[in-house]
């Protein structure tokens, strides 16, 4: 059986490839998600790739995600820096969470340099562009193995 885990992107994602090129690259989130796709495939995973501006839907996600995925891959976008709800909603989630950013946001504004999913995280990702996402598909898929292979 493969395992479902959610990739989950938040505000002005939608945009990539269009906004700040010159900061996040030119590849658009529907070329994110083929990639995605193609590396959970390869992992022995299965994505649900999911974008919204609301932080609400977002929430409501990591919620669904409770009983439906094996982890959760997430690059809140701004929420990071800003959501004590998403850090909540994760709090509650008691498998895998990988956080990603593609721009290195230790490099960026100090509003930037903190963010609360970090430390519910058990990987963070960032500057690696949009192959940060694959990086996080294959870290998930080996955190999946492990915990597989524990009750063996």
């Amino acid at each position: 059986m493969r395992h479902e885990i959610y990739v989950l992107n938040g505000p002005n994602l939608n945009l990539l490839g269009q906004r700040q090129p010159e900061i996040y690259g030119h590849e658009t989130l529907a070329d994110v998600e083929k990639d995605c796709t193609r590396a959970a495939g390869t992992s022995g995973l299965h994505v649900r790739f999911l974008q919204s501006n609301a932080e609400h839907e977002i929430i409501g996600w990591i919620h669904e995600a409770r009983t439906k995925a094996a982890g959760i891959i997430i690059n809140a976008g701004a929420l990071t820096h800003t959501s004590i709800a998403i850090l909540d909603a994760l709090n509650a989630f008691e498998k895998p969470i990988i956080e990603v950013h593609i721009s290195n946001i230790h490099r960026r504004e100090p509003f930037r340099h903190h963010s609360y999913i970090s430390g519910v995280a058990a990987a963070v990702i960032v500057g690696c562009g949009t192959q940060g996402y694959q990086f996080a598909i294959q870290r998930m898929a080996t955190l999946l193995e492990v915990a597989g292979n524990a009750g063996a």
